[in-house]
């Protein structure tokens, strides 16, 4: 794997795993890091298959799962604080700022947050 990180937010997993071929070139050689928000979020899909579980587990097996430790919560609460998101996507932000690394989403909510960087997938 190349040196390049990224944090992936839900949505952009989703479209991988809804066989975005695009996404997965943009993807291949870097490592791919998601907050704990984020795993639980691809699990809460109503009425998922034991295939779509597995699929899931597999796709995670191959990302850097980061929990939230007392760093995240600090910058989760200067975020929370001073800017308007859910409590999903600010722990996601706050752990893409302590990685210090860009945060891959289609949520242009995020660009509130002036020191977070971000790279945004369209589809």
């Amino acid at each position: 794997m190349s040196g390049i990180r990224v944090l992936c937010d839900t949505n952009p997993l989703i479209y991988l795993l809804d066989g975005n071929n695009e996404l997965a070139d943009f993807l291949n050689n870097k490592q791919i890091h998601i907050s704990v928000i984020t795993e639980l979020e691809l699990f809460g899909k109503p009425n998922l298959s034991e295939t779509d579980r597995q699929i899931i587990e597999t796709m995670l097996e191959s990302c850097f799962i980061t929990e939230i430790n007392h760093e995240i919560k600090q910058i989760y609460k200067y975020i929370k604080q001073n800017y308007t998101l859910k409590l999903p996507d600010a722990v996601i932000a706050a752990t893409a700022i302590s990685l210090d690394i860009p945060l891959l989403t289609s949520d242009y909510d995020f660009q509130k947050i002036p020191n977070l960087k971000l790279i945004y997938w369209q589809l």
